[in-house]
């Protein structure tokens, strides 16, 4: 069986975890940063600085990030859930150069709270995780996703070609799939739920614009 990925570390998504991700935006804005520490604790979230730069881990043990540093009460802020990490492999470093310490790096995912991993991995492997996370995001929703689509090479590179599939609300767009890893590394690639404003980019392109959806997918999924 051909080998996708040297190594793989996921973490389920459920419905409660899209849920609260889902509702940050209408969560009040603590007024200081006590009350901040507070909201955090009483969700079982912790700050998280090594396997993303200034994320969090939430109470799911899934590490959230975001490009605001309150996370609560920002309806123009996006939100990123990675709930599984790969490490591709990369054609351009057939002897493994970066083997080592990126292995490290796929020890502390594969080390966090409720995940597991694999080594090596395929890309059916991969695809049966953002499965089983399209599951939990259609249960919240109540709802199919919109559109599903094999990313190309441009939307994650280096990375095996993975499913994406969106989901619209009145106001944000939900994309699971893969993403460029953003961490303190960035030969990774995530697995991730992206909770962002539809402001991100234009109107949905039609069907049949797999060009165009790809560029619609890196505004929403990319920070």
């Amino acid at each position: 069986m051909p080998i996708s990925v040297h190594a793989l570390a996921h973490r389920p998504l459920t419905a409660a975890a899209v849920a609260e991700v889902v509702a940050l935006p209408t969560v009040p804005t603590p007024p200081d940063d006590r009350a901040l520490d507070t909201e955090m604790q009483q969700r079982g979230w912790s700050w998280e600085h090594n396997l993303v730069c200034d994320s969090i881990r939430t109470g799911h043990a899934h590490v959230l990030c975001t490009d605001a540093y309150v996370p609560f009460g920002c309806p123009d802020a996006r939100h990123f859930l990675v709930f599984g990490e790969l490490y591709p492999v990369d054609p351009d470093d057939e002897d493994m150069t970066n083997g080592p310490w990126l292995y490290d790096l796929m020890d502390d995912w594969q080390q966090l709270p409720g995940w597991s991993g694999r080594r090596p991995g395929t890309t059916e492997d991969c695809e049966a995780i953002l499965a089983q996370a399209t599951s939990a995001v259609t249960e919240h929703l109540g709802t199919a996703p919109e559109r599903t689509i094999l990313s190309a090479a441009t939307v994650v590179e280096p990375a095996p070609a993975l499913t994406h599939r969106i989901w619209r609300t009145p106001t944000h767009a939900l994309v699971l799939g893969p993403a460029s890893d953003n961490g303190p590394y960035g030969y990774l690639t995530h697995l991730q739920l992206s909770y962002t404003p539809l402001t991100c980019a234009s109107e949905l392109p039609p069907a049949g614009d797999e060009d165009g959806l790809a560029k619609w997918i890196s505004a929403h999924v990319d920070w």
